[in-house]
């Protein structure tokens, strides 16, 4: 379901991309920016994949923005992303000075705990993303636990921050509709403190950005001392081509489509997002923008310096893969929000 529409979006995505960016050259909007301040806010500590991405996109837009005063990250964790979210959503200036990295989760959040998610999503503004994420379940090399099989037949403990970030919430979703038996252990500040707990053998097993892995653990990972065992999206990463998908593991067809839904937004990925309320021609600007700026060969190589996944979707479809999640029949919702409970 989430594919088909995806690929409808992209077509039509790229269809219009060349004459919006022809429009945009002579945009107005450009000389609201001059002598402004850009923030790009983040939702999580320094040192994981979001400020990762909100760090390329400050270095990016300091070039492809450059009447600009200044563009600068603004770190503002807590739970899970979600304290920056509601900033965002209610409380940030709606004029393209702040712009957002993001969790990919907060459409599914806004449907299944609306007591939590307190934004309407649909009405922010994607302005692109940097590259879909999925997410890699990642144990010791040494843990009990070595495969998928394993984990359904005896206890695996995993880290966590909190019951409302994807690193309790994926985990939860495999033990309630695959069988699987994880011992949740959530109140580590971030994937810093997490990964360290998994190396010194607190925990056995941790889910977090690929992305993120890939950057902050490559020796690890390439030596074997960290394993990918399972991973979270609605298309196994190219990178993870032997390591299956949590739908894959699942016999249940009303459980591989909640795993779908709790999965989709690994398609909007790392993203760059605007508050409600922003003027037309300012999203259609920076829109043009981000697209500009993700094909520049000068920052293509600025990301591939940092090991970072560059894959850019335009903001149209990443809208409309968001507005999808926010669709869904509300008995997949209902069976999701109950697993994600654990």
């Amino acid at each position: 379901m989430f594919m088909h529409s995806v690929a409808r979006l992209s077509c039509a995505s790229l269809a219009m991309s060349g004459a919006a960016t022809a429009a945009l050259a002579q945009s107005p909007a450009a000389d609201f920016f001059r002598d402004k301040t850009v923030r790009v806010m983040v939702g999580h500590p320094p040192g994981g994949s979001y400020d990762f991405y909100a760090r390329l996109a400050a270095d990016m837009l300091k070039v492809h923005l450059p009447q600009a005063k200044a563009v600068i990250v603004e770190n503002r964790p807590g739970g899970g992303g979600l304290l920056a979210t509601s900033h965002v959503y209610s409380q940030a200036p709606r004029d393209g000075t702040l712009l957002a990295v993001l969790p990919e989760t907060i459409g599914n959040t806004q449907v299944m705990e609306p007591d939590v998610g307190k934004w309407k999503v649909e009405e922010m503004r994607y302005i692109g993303s940097f590259s879909p994420v999925n997410t890699a379940f990642v144990r010791r090399k040494d843990s009990p636990s070595k495969t998928p099989a394993d984990m359904k037949r005896q206890e695996t403990v995993v880290g966590c921050t909190g019951t409302t970030a994807q690193s309790y919430q994926y985990p939860a979703i495999l033990k309630v509709l695959g069988g699987f038996k994880f011992r949740m252990i959530c109140g580590y500040p971030g994937a810093n403190e997490y990964s360290v707990a998994l190396e010194r053998g607190e925990i056995d097993l941790v889910s977090s950005a690929w992305n993120s892995w890939r950057v902050t653990h490559k020796r690890q990972l390439d030596n074997g001392d960290l394993v990918a065992v399972i991973q979270a999206g609605l298309r196994r990463n190219r990178e993870l081509a032997d390591v299956p998908l949590m739908q894959e593991l699942v016999d249940d067809p009303d459980a591989k489509r909640v795993i779908d839904f709790a999965s989709a937004g690994a398609m909007i990925g790392r993203a760059l997002v605007a508050p409600p309320g922003l003027p037309e021609d300012r999203i259609l600007y920076l829109r043009g923008i981000f697209d500009k700026m993700t094909r520049d060969p000068a920052m293509i190589e600025m990301a591939a310096r940092r090991s970072l996944e560059l894959d850019p979707v335009e903001g149209v479809a990443v809208q409309g893969y968001s507005d999808a999640i926010v669709r869904t029949p509300p008995d997949v919702v209902a069976k999701a929000a109950v697993a994600f409970k654990g």
